[in-house]
C-alpha cells in the first residue's frame, strides 16, 4: 500500500489554517491500473491528468477522483464535449486551471494556448464546475485573489462564478472528499418515524355566511364574527338599504 511522503504538518501549525495533501496522477493509457483506492486512502485531495481525448473519457466517467486538472499552456488535439464534462460536474468532480505555467513562461505560445483552452473549458462547462488555483513553484507564479477574478473574466468567465472558482467550489472539492474518505458509499440511515398524525375534525368550523345574508334571514343576531364583506357588496348592501328607507309605508284601514 502507497504511503503519502508528505508529512501531515509540512509547516509550523497556524490556527484557522490546514493543510491538505494532495496527488496528482497523469493518465496516459486508459487501461492502466492506476490504484486510485489505495492512493486515496493515503491522500486528503486526489485529482488526475489526462493527456488524451480517451483518458479525459475515463476521468469524467469512471475514475473515482477529486480533481481533474488539465495543462491548459498546450494544444490539445480535441475539442472539449459538453456531455462528457458534464458526466464529471454530475459526479461532483472538479476541472482545474492552472494559471502560473503561462505567466511564469516567456514563451506567449503559452499564453494564448492557456486563453484559448481555458475559454474553450469554460464554454463547455457552461461556468460550472470550475476551480482556479496557480500550481506556482515560488511566489513570483501568485496572483491576488481579485487578480484572479479578472484572469477569469478574460477567458470568459463571469466575476461572480470567478469567485466561485476560487471560493466556494475549492471548498467544495475538500469537503466531499474528506466525505468519501470517511463514509462508506454514502450509507444513509433511514428512520421510520411512524404515520403522521391525523387531524381531528372537532376543531374543523364549517363555512360561515355572509354577515348580511345571515342577519337578514335571521341566522345571526350580529354578535357572531362573520368574514368582512368587500367594498362592492358594501355598496351594494348601503343601496338596498337606502332602497328600503324610501318605499312609502301603506296606511292602515281604519274601523
Amino acid at each position: 500500500m502507497p504511503t503519502c511522503p508528505i508529512p501531515s504538518e509540512p509547516f509550523p501549525t497556524t490556527k484557522n489554517i490546514r493543510f491538505l495533501r494532495r496527488a496528482n496522477l497523469i493518465l496516459e493509457d486508459p487501461s492502466q491500473n492506476h490504484r486510485l483506492a489505495s492512493l486515496s486512502a493515503a491522500y486528503d485531495l486526489l485529482s488526475v491528468r489526462p493527456t488524451s481525448e480517451k483518458t479525459l473519457l475515463q476521468a469524467c466517467t469512471t475514475l473515482d477522483v477529486d480533481i481533474i486538472s488539465l495543462d491548459l499552456s498546450v494544444r490539445h488535439p480535441y475539442h472539449f464535449k459538453h456531455k462528457t464534462l458534464a458526466a464529471a460536474i454530475t459526479r461532483g468532480v472538479r476541472f482545474e486551471i492552472c494559471y502560473a505555467p503561462s505567466i511564469i513562461q516567456s514563451d506567449a505560445i503559452a499564453r494564448r494556448n492557456l486563453i484559448s483552452n481555458a475559454t474553450q473549458l469554460i464554454r463547455a462547462t457552461r461556468g460550472r464546475g470550475i476551480v482556479i488555483s496557480s500550481e506556482a513553484k515560488n511566489a513570483l507564479g501568485l496572483r491576488a485573489p481579485f487578480d484572479v477574478i479578472n484572469l477569469g473574466t478574460v477567458w470568459g468567465l463571469a466575476q461572480d462564478k470567478g469567485r466561485e472558482a476560487i471560493d466556494r467550489e475549492a471548498r467544495a472539492v475538500a469537503v466531499m472528499a474528506e466525505m468519501k474518505r470517511r463514509s462508506y458509499k454514502g450509507v444513509i440511515a433511514i428512520v421510520d418515524g411512524g404515520e403522521p398524525p391525523i387531524k381531528k375534525l372537532d376543531n374543523l368550523k364549517p363555512p360561515a355566511k355572509r354577515k348580511a345574508e345571515a342577519i337578514s334571514m335571521g341566522l345571526n343576531d350580529g354578535t357572531v364574527e362573520m368574514p368582512a364583506l368587500s367594498k362592492r357588496q358594501q355598496k351594494k348592501a348601503a343601496k338596498a338599504k337606502l332602497a328600503a328607507e324610501r318605499m312609502p309605508i301603506a296606511a292602515e284601514p281604519q274601523t
